[in-house]
């Protein structure tokens, strides 16, 4: 009885143990559980902490990388591009993501340029070295030509291996566009430079021909003007002189070309100096035949003649290129007048105006050549044949005219030239009254030069009309003797260009003696430029070598006679 009660007691007891055994146990494995959750929570916190700023970064370095105007990207060994930023996407007309992934050969038009691309991505990575090219000529995503200035980078892994290329690239093609505009500017400079040289070059030497011509002419006067109009060497004499007008001519068409521009501007029946230039013409060409149209009461035009004398022989000496072995040239003129609501041709206003045609037909010309032909220093003939001067300077004088000039051909059909020159109401002078008339006078003359056989030329000239000459060599000469005698002097006869003090120095010397001296200036060169500078400074008169004997009175006489109307008055 007691064994069994003690036993009952011990198991109640055991029963007791194991409940508070399974309560520590629980409460055991609570805080077990507790510290493994906490322990946990302290590792997870950094770690969110760490790939959040890994985003961040990575955005960051996108907005550094599609902040850079230049083309980034990065490829693999097989040529697929792994990144890419904005400026390389756009430039291929799409966006960053779905660059990714694709091949050269997908975007790139050229496969030869792929394959030379990935050649030198290839080397780079086997190298392991950077590349840089200064520039560098591609294809673009338009199908357009591109210059880029290219930086090539390897991109080494951990392990020292290069499998992969970063590669930076520059469009320069604005810098190299610029750069070849730079050159044509350089070039047509040049061109310039060259003109403006051979226009001084053509203006000294025409200058030095006219010295010369007026010696040959004033000898030719002085000798005409003592024999009868039936001496046998009279016809000579005056054939010699109409060779020396053809040369003065000649030198005005060369210096008008150098100086460029209109000079001497009167009313002109275009129908005359048309019908001049084609005879003369047509004497050295009589393969040619030339036919005309000229219309009855044609408008005037204000012009310089010489100087469309000389576009006319420019379009005539093409025509006659064009017909090697001769053909038909034919001219025609007529009135037009447009108005506002008229389809002008190109360069014109509204307004009227004289048409000219100039029609041959040679071999023509096509459409690339047509486009150019009134470009300086074009041409399509061999070197020793032209210079692509001529229609650009009859280009260049009928627009400084006002009016304007076009060409339309074909191969095999010709060509057409269309000019246009603005009418005036003023009518062409009829000539001078009493051109061979000689004029003579008793006054003192300062005559100077510093050409001796100039000086004795027209001192005997002068003579001969019954003035008393005073004849100097230079500009010091003739300031030392007018200073002496200005008194007695009534005339100055004044070489522009001389050595020491030039005829525009000497003028301001002889003005600052008496303000009132009357000079006439005298020069090969024609009154343009500094003599028309020296004109507007108060010089009285201007005579252009050669002069022949009527002319110079004629010029003496009116300058002389005004300042004696002036005194009576």
């Amino acid at each position: 009885m007691d064994e069994g009660k003690r036993l009952h007691q011990r198991i109640a007891q055991l029963k007791s143990e194991n409940a508070e055994l399974r309560k520590r146990c629980r409460r055991a494995e609570s805080r077990v559980l507790r510290e493994r959750a906490g322990s946990s929570r302290e590792r997870s916190g950094p770690r969110c902490e760490t790939v959040s700023e890994l985003k961040q970064e990575r955005e960051f370095l996108r907005q550094v990388i599609d902040a850079v105007p230049a083309y980034i990207s990065v490829k693999d060994v097989q040529g697929r591009i792994e990144l890419a930023n904005l400026a390389l996407a756009k430039a291929w007309g799409t966006t960053p993501d779905r660059i990714i992934g694709r091949n050269m050969a997908d975007l790139y038009p050229d496969p030869e340029e792929v394959g030379r691309v990935q050649a030198d991505d290839l080397e780079v990575m086997r190298g392991k070295r950077e590349r840089f090219t200064p520039e560098e000529k591609v294809i673009g995503g338009g199908k357009s030509l591109q210059w880029l200035s290219v930086h090539k980078v390897p991109l080494l892994d951990r392990e020292g291996g290069c499998t992969r290329v970063v590669t930076v690239e520059t469009d320069i093609t604005h810098l190299k566009e610029s750069e070849e505009e730079k050159k044509r500017l350089q070039r047509q400079l040049l061109q310039f430079q060259k003109l403006e040289a051979i226009g001084t070059l053509a203006g000294g030497i025409a200058h030095d021909f006219n010295n010369i011509l007026m010696g040959v002419q004033g000898h030719i006067s002085l000798l005409l003007y003592d024999l009868t109009p039936d001496h046998p060497h009279r016809e000579k004499l005056e054939s010699i002189e109409s060779y020396i007008r053809r040369g003065a001519e000649l030198t005005k068409q060369i210096l008008g070309f150098a100086r460029g521009g209109k000079y001497d501007v009167k009313p002109t029946d275009i129908n005359a100096l048309l019908a001049k230039s084609a005879e003369l013409f047509g004497r050295t060409r009589k393969e040619i035949s030339i036919g005309k149209g000229f219309a009855k009461d044609l408008w005037s035009v204000e012009v310089d003649q010489g100087q469309l004398d000389q576009v006319f022989l420019n379009l005539f000496i093409n025509a006659s290129q064009a017909m090697p072995g001769g053909g038909e040239l034919d001219l025609r003129t007529e009135n037009c007048s447009f108005g506002e609501a008229d389809h002008l041709p190109v360069g014109l206003s509204a307004g009227r105006y004289v048409k000219i045609t100039v029609t041959d037909n040679g071999v023509g010309m096509d459409s690339r050549t047509l486009e150019r032909i009134f470009e300086p220093f074009f041409t399509t003939k061999p070197k020793s044949q032209g210079t692509g001067l001529g229609l650009a300077s009859a280009y260049g004088i009928i627009k400084n005219h006002g009016g304007s000039i076009h060409a339309t051909s074909e191969p095999g059909n010709g060509t057409v030239f269309t000019l246009y020159l603005p009418a005036t109401q003023l009518q062409p002078s009829t000539g001078e009254k009493h051109r061979d008339e000689i004029l003579t006078g008793r006054e003192t003359l300062l005559v100077v030069d510093d050409e001796a056989v100039n000086v004795t030329v027209m001192k005997e000239m002068l003579e001969m009309l019954h003035y008393r000459v005073l004849p100097v060599g230079s500009g010091q000469e003739a300031v030392a003797v007018y200073m002496e005698r200005s008194k007695e002097i009534d005339l100055v006869v004044l070489d522009m260009v001389m050595p020491g003090i030039s005829g525009g120095r000497t003028f301001d010397l002889l003005r600052e003696i008496n303000p009132e001296v009357d000079v006439i200036l005298a020069s090969g060169y024609s009154a343009d430029g500094e003599a028309r500078t020296i004109l507007k400074r108060g010089c009285r008169g201007f005579i252009q070598k050669p002069f022949h004997l009527q002319e110079l009175s004629r010029k003496v006489r009116e300058v002389l006679d005004r300042k004696s109307r002036q005194i009576a008055a």
